[in-house]
């Protein structure tokens, strides 16, 4: 990937754009309207670097973390302002441990550094590096993989290598391995993509102790949280559009929200969710289960556990396009979500000596863009107060890219 040019906290300070809003909130037909629903607080937004996945909160020294190209940016929980960045740190998203003040970014050459001063600290090679988990437990970073090994792990203390879990999926097969959960007890809950189940792996031994089944409506699972305290898992599922779902017939189905025991793997009940699912968080403060898709206009569908064994779709909220993934605030009960967005074409210079051409010859004017496309040159900035675009069309379901032209990263905070 070629790197984008150093991005400086200080000098983007000017860039960003922090856009309070209304927001919009659908009602769920499951559920009786909220008194008062979940809506966009804010948005942030600044130049983006490259192509984004995972966003991740630390609620505990008030920052979250955005990973865009090879720079991460890290913004304030409480004002919504970028206040730092880390630069040369490609990577999907980052792990963060608040209580060593320690993060990993989870590339394939994953930079181990200190959160408080947002310098790096090691590099370690994390092949295959996709999605991640912090296990408080062990004090553990596991990074996330869609081959062998489907989970490397590092002391989240000094970044140094503890050991790998291959063959995660059934019958001792590698897989493709999304989401993670903890228990903050010693069982670790993984989502296996392709084979439509949950991987449940011993924290201390790194041994895989069960294979839970999501059914015919757990195909391409991808989002995955925990109640912890009532041992429930929330495996958010993309349906007949994910990976490993079959094609067609009774089996098929639209994205579920497959919720089962995290004891036994007994699965409680379904419900639909607004949009194909990359990423969910349960809030124990709460008691609500959310999943984010990027999918159309964007979703945030919010489940309300009532009991053990009373769930119910409560409200769907409208993000905004791209906003696949999500991380909660446990301080504020804020889920945050980002995304990317075409940065707006500069302003034509006025020419007063030229005649306004005709309506019907405008043969020379640029085409509409199609919604959320890239447009064809960026808006003049000052020197050193964006990143520049990076080239990196990153896979595993990344959204943007050096080829779609400048763009723009929005951290979007929802809250009541």
């Amino acid at each position: 990937m070629k790197s984008p040019s150093r991005l400086s906290s200080l000098s983007l300070a000017s860039a960003i754009v922090v856009l309070t809003s209304s927001g919009f909130a659908q009602t769920a037909p499951a559920a009786a309207p909220a008194a008062n629903p979940y809506k966009i607080l804010a948005t942030t937004q600044i130049p983006a670097a490259g192509g984004i996945d995972y966003v991740a909160a630390d609620s505990v020294n008030r920052r979250v973390y955005s990973a865009s190209g090879s720079v991460v940016s890290v913004f304030d929980l409480d004002t919504y302002k970028l206040v730092g960045s880390l630069p040369n740190a490609s990577g999907h998203g980052v792990a963060l441990d608040p209580d060593n003040h320690t993060g990993l970014v989870s590339g394939t050459n994953a930079v181990f550094f200190n959160t408080q001063t947002l310098q790096p600290i090691k590099t370690v090679s994390a092949r295959g590096a996709d999605g991640y988990l912090f296990d408080p437990f062990t004090h553990h970073f596991f990074i996330l993989s869609h081959g062998a090994p489907n989970l490397q792990v590092f002391d989240s203390k000094d970044g140094s290598v503890v050991g790998t879990v291959d063959q995660i999926g059934k019958d001792g097969s590698n897989a493709a391995v999304e989401q993670g959960a903890t228990d903050g007890q010693g069982n670790l809950y993984f989502d296996v993509e392709d084979q439509g189940c949950i991987a449940v792996v011993d924290a201390k031994t790194l041994k895989v102790t069960a294979e839970y089944d999501l059914g015919p409506k757990g195909a391409g699972n991808a989002g995955l949280a925990i109640d912890a305290k009532n041992h429930i898992l929330f495996a958010m599922c993309r349906g007949a559009g994910g990976r490993g779902a079959p094609a067609g017939g009774a089996n098929s189905s639209g994205p579920t929200c497959v919720i089962l025991s995290a004891t036994d793997g007994k699965i409680i009940t379904t419900l639909p969710l607004a949009g194909g699912s990359d990423g969910a968080v349960f809030d124990p403060n709460t008691m609500e289960a959310f999943s984010s898709s990027g999918g159309g206009s964007g979703t945030l569908s919010i489940i309300k556990e009532n009991s053990p064994t009373d769930f119910v779709l409560e409200d769907t909220v409208t993000t905004k396009s791209g906003a696949k993934c999500c991380t909660l605030d446990t301080k504020t009960d804020h889920i945050i979500v980002h995304t990317l967005e075409a940065a707006p074409r500069p302003a034509a210079p006025a020419d007063s000596s030229a005649a306004p051409a005709p309506a019907a010859a405008s043969a020379s004017a640029a085409p509409a863009m199609a919604s959320g496309s890239a447009p064809a040159a960026a808006p003049a900035m000052a020197a050193g107060s964006a990143p520049a675009a990076s080239t990196d069309q990153r896979g595993g379901g990344r959204r943007g890219g050096g080829n779609r032209g400048p763009q723009l990263l929005d951290v979007i905070f929802v809250g009541k």
